[in-house]
């Protein structure tokens, strides 16, 4: 069907009502019949320049999917009702589409040529539907190599990057065996995206079909510290570098040492750890009863807000230094560039909802944080930004004083742990990410090789498994002596 898109209204999946979903950390929509999840596929066009798939960098951001899902072809299998054949075509390109059609901000629907003059394919809520179609029917099953090489590759760190250059690692017939210093695989899948966007048995679920397949995970084990790197390097013929990108930006302000200030990451680790351990999940870092001021406007900070929420605090602050963004496209920015337009997302729904306001502050900053008598914070003094000059600037007299019994810094990352790099004697960049030559993957020392936000920087899940997938390839071609 070609004209889908006049036959049918974009009809998105049905998200639980806000009041309603605070008072659990499960997922929250519920999926559409199966009717109509074909009629929503029916409407994509495909396109004779499919946007939606094309990956290429527009306006200085990127445009389209970083995987090239080829989203029309899995779109019309999928409005036949052919979905054994769509979820092929899906994984032909996705290592976990479950993890992507969760969590990623579907640069695809953005690029959607439906969303140049009305409203896009709901490509994101499609890839959900198919991939769970697949594991619910049995579709996914293991798929080990028929043969190995011989050849041995550590992958060091569990997160979508790790993950991914080990399952096309293993598929090349290597094997694999991936570290990481958690208590269980994942990385930012299990600690740092909450349970409301990523259930932990989603994690699980696609750790187990990998173990199926012959993937080895040692939790509990951290390279360089609990084995070293010159044991990983003498006993694999390969080593990947994928632990992310995990030094937190601070913020150096006078009182930042006073108690009840935490990174985004702890945080949101207390409250994972606290539910997969079946505890009370304000017995860790918890907002409960507490004013809490959140630096950071972005995804972190938006999810910190939900577990919040979620926890009983008492208010909920977001702090944004970038001026508030458009609610709609400017013609500076026209389709298909990424739209900068402004997002509320699920945690700032759900905090207009609990206290009938936008939990954010645009053009703010933290001056200082002032403790009480104990050494715990207990306010914020917080001051507006001007950006007449291109850069931010304090104003003078726009101070204020907010209470805050606790504080979550969601300010980003600044790059690689210098640590490992050092532990491994691979050379970083001035960005603290580990150096390697152009478009490749190969660190400065032999065998050694990086991936994800540890090669690139701090970016999204979507570019993890991206950059997981490549690096495994450039590793394959090195092992078996194709001249990568």
């Amino acid at each position: 069907m070609k004209d889908g898109f006049l036959r049918y209204d974009r009809e998105e999946n049905i998200a639980v009502p806000p009041f309603e979903r605070i008072d659990d950390y499960r997922e929250f929509h519920a999926p559409l019949d199966e009717e109509s999840r074909r009629h929503q596929a029916a409407r994509c066009m495909n396109c004779g320049v499919p946007f939606c798939q094309s990956g290429v960098m527009l306006g200085g951001m990127f445009a389209g999917c970083p995987l090239g899902n080829l989203c029309p072809e899995w779109n019309e299998l999928l409005s036949y009702g052919l979905w054994d054949e769509a979820a092929d075509r899906l994984l032909l390109t996705s290592s976990f589409p479950e993890f992507t059609a969760r969590v990623c901000p579907a640069l695809c629907e953005k690029s959607c040529t439906n969303g140049l003059d009305g409203k896009a394919v709901t490509v994101k809520e499609n890839e959900f539907a198919i991939i769970e179609h697949a594991f619910e029917t049995g579709h996914i099953k293991p798929c080990p190599p028929k043969e190995r090489t011989g050849k041995r590759a550590a992958v060091i760190g569990s997160g979508p990057s790790g993950l991914a250059c080990a399952q096309i690692l293993n598929r090349f017939g290597h094997t694999v065996t991936v570290y990481e210093r958690e208590d269980r695989p994942g990385g930012l899948l299990m600690y740092g995206i909450p349970n409301m966007k990523l259930e932990k048995d989603i994690v699980m679920r696609r750790i187990r079909l990998m173990e199926s397949e012959g993937i080895g995970f040692r939790c509990g084990t951290e390279a360089g510290k609990d084995i070293s790197a010159d044991e990983l390097l003498s006993s694999y013929d390969a080593v990947v570098l994928a632990c992310g990108s995990s030094v937190p930006r601070d913020i150096q302000v006078p009182g930042r040492d006073a108690q009840g200030i935490y990174f985004a990451v702890d945080y949101l680790k207390s409250v994972t750890k606290g539910l997969l351990g079946g505890s009370d999940v304000t017995a860790g870092i918890s907002a409960k009863y507490k004013d809490v001021v959140i630096i950071g406007g972005g995804d972190t900070g938006n999810d910190c807000a939900a577990s919040a929420l979620r926890q009983g605090a008492k208010s909920v602050i977001q702090l944004e230094m970038m001026p508030k963004p458009s609610e709609t496209r400017l013609d500076s920015n026209p389709w298909p560039e990424w739209p900068k337009v402004l997002k509320t997302d699920y945690g700032q729904e759900e905090a207009i909802a609990v206290f009938g306001e936008d939990p954010r502050r645009y053009r703010k900053t933290v001056k200082r944080f002032i403790p009480d008598d104990k050494g715990r914070v207990k306010a914020a003094e917080t001051v507006s930004l001007s950006f007449d000059s291109g850069r931010p600037v304090q104003i003078d007299g726009s101070e204020e004083i907010i209470p805050c019994g606790m504080v979550l810094i969601a300010a980003g990352f600044t790059g690689a742990e210098k640590s490992l790099a050092d532990a491994f004697d691979v050379a970083l960049s001035p960005r603290n990410t580990v150096m390697t030559d152009a478009g490749h993957y190969r660190s400065s020392r032999e065998k050694v090789f990086s991936a994800g936000d540890m090669h690139r920087g701090q970016s999204l899940v979507v570019w993890a498994i991206r950059e997981g997938r490549d690096c495994a390839k450039e590793v394959n071609a090195y092992l078996m002596g194709c001249g990568a």
